[in-house]
């Protein structure tokens, strides 16, 4: 299972850091991609970001680009989603996903993902 963690309200232009760690399996060191995919009100759930912490090959989606850093803790187990200058858009619960089907970096649709986390919600304000 994997669990996301780190949500919370925060002002437009701060800042939060996501986690995202599981509780069978090793993480930080995976071959498969780790993903964080977002789902605001009324909206469908997106890809934001993903990284192979086996290479730390990553990608960001276009509106997050330059604003979000992913990072792979080997010590923790666990991946994090850095997320700075937040804007109003950005509103939404947070989901970590991962998967064992070897297709490399994401994303990918979101059915190819085996085990998804619980989600945390991030609230900015304008």
């Amino acid at each position: 299972q994997l669990q996301a963690s780190g949500g919370g309200v925060v002002q437009a232009g701060g800042s939060l850091r996501l986690s995202c760690t599981a509780s069978e399996f090793t993480l930080s060191t995976n071959t498969d991609d780790v993903a964080w995919f977002r789902k605001a009100a009324g909206k469908e759930r997106e890809a934001v970001a993903s990284i192979v912490c086996a290479s730390e090959d990553t990608w960001y989606a276009d509106d997050v680009q330059g604003r979000f850093t992913l990072a792979c803790d080997s010590e923790n187990d666990a991946v994090y989603l850095q997320m700075d200058n937040l804007k109003p858009e950005d509103t939404a619960v947070y989901y970590c996903t991962t998967h064992d089907n070897a297709l490399g970096l994401g994303p990918h649709p979101d059915y190819e993902y085996n085990w998804w986390g619980r989600g945390t919600l991030v609230t900015v304000s304008s």
